[in-house]
């Protein structure tokens, strides 16, 4: 569905106005939606396409999926925890997974941002070197 620009800036200047310190506020973004639903404005479904799909990026810019291939003691989570929060602030979801496939290490996936520091990925690239 295509957005007009105006329904993109009032999405966005809601988007704005739901986060808090930076970091996004479910209660806002729950009263914003029902604000537009309860005025309706013009393109009102567009602004509200668009809000969502920002939230969705937001979401996945603040949520981090760690996996590693045997489960990770506390210690080595609290570690890792507070290394991701140093760099990418407060608010950030961190989420522990355990997959095999990796054989060591581990990877990191944060928004769009990707740390593979598993043996597969150095075994695929070293594969990939002797062709």
């Amino acid at each position: 569905m295509k957005i007009s620009k105006q329904a993109r800036r009032n999405a966005r200047q809601l988007f704005v106005s739901c986060q808090v310190n930076g970091v996004l506020n479910e209660d806002r973004v729950r009263q914003a939606v029902d604000l537009v639903l309860g005025q309706k404005p013009r393109q009102y479904l567009q602004i509200l396409s668009r809000l969502h799909r920002l939230v969705e990026l937001e979401v996945e810019r603040r949520t981090a999926r760690v996996e590693s291939a045997v489960p990770l003691s506390a210690d080595l989570q609290a570690g890792v925890a507070e290394r991701i929060k140093k760099i990418y602030g407060p608010g950030v979801n961190i989420l522990f997974s355990r997959n095999p496939g990796l054989l060591g290490g581990l990877r990191i996936r944060i928004g769009s941002d990707l740390y593979d520091g598993s043996i597969r990925n150095r075994l695929d690239q070293l594969e990939q070197s002797f062709s």
